[in-house]
């Protein structure tokens, strides 16, 4: 059997749209234009294409969804599950991307004692819940350091600063690019990617020994 042939084997069948009237989402037109056009990673665009497919669904209307929530779709597990992998791993990742993106908006905090994290359509309304949930309001305590301006952070995250300077982000690096972006200042992280690329050694290792010599002997910018 050719590989054409074993590929064709895996693809699960699609009967096609049934008669008569079926349900249908509306979703906008700048998500295929420039989304679906621009984004080079399959678990990204499933995970943003799920969660605006389930916003658009609900009677309300509420522009977003708990981690948790996620993790338990039995659909988007198994949308994931079929890539290969952990599924909860390529969703933790998928997210970042999303975030990193700025498709999506994510507020951590807390609520009647217990953690949530959020993940909103960075949409006008999406916008206007992360300012409530930042302020406060309908009993959410924003964890230390997050605010939101109406726009995505103009200060690239890490995984932008990974994919723009060293390449694709793999499952194997992630977790530790979120720890590194748990323990150094943003400005740090930036900084040690420029230097990085200026001295044209594209790669993670070089960034973290930056960070972590920065950390033990202290930033001097004049010595950059």
């Amino acid at each position: 059997m050719s590989g054409s042939e074993r590929e064709e084997k895996r693809i699960r069948p699609f009967a096609g749209l049934p008669d008569g009237r079926i349900a249908t989402t509306a979703l906008p037109n700048v998500l295929f234009s420039e989304l679906l056009a621009d984004c080079d990673d399959l678990a990204e665009l499933k995970v943003t294409f799920h969660i605006f497919w389930t916003l658009a669904r609900r009677p309300r209307r509420f522009p977003g969804m708990q981690l948790d929530e996620l993790r338990r779709d039995p659909l988007l597990r198994h949308s994931l599950s079929i890539l290969g992998g952990d599924p909860s791993d390529a969703l933790e990742r998928a997210l970042q991307r999303a975030v990193a993106r700025g498709s999506l908006l994510r507020v951590r905090g807390r609520r009647a004692g217990q953690e949530e994290t959020w993940f909103f359509a960075n949409s006008p309304k999406g916008r206007h819940a992360v300012e409530q949930f930042t302020r406060g309001e309908q009993g959410f305590e924003p964890s230390v350091g997050e605010t939101f301006e109406g726009m995505p952070p103009s200060r690239p995250s890490i995984f932008a600063l990974y994919e723009q300077n060293v390449g694709l982000v793999q499952p194997i690096i992630a977790q530790e690019l979120i720890e590194a972006e748990e323990t150094y200042p943003a400005a740090w992280i930036e900084d040690a990617f420029r230097i990085a690329a200026e001295r044209n050694v594209r790669n993670w290792r070089y960034v973290r020994a930056i960070l972590e010599r920065w950390a033990s002997e202290g930033k001097d910018d004049e010595a950059n």
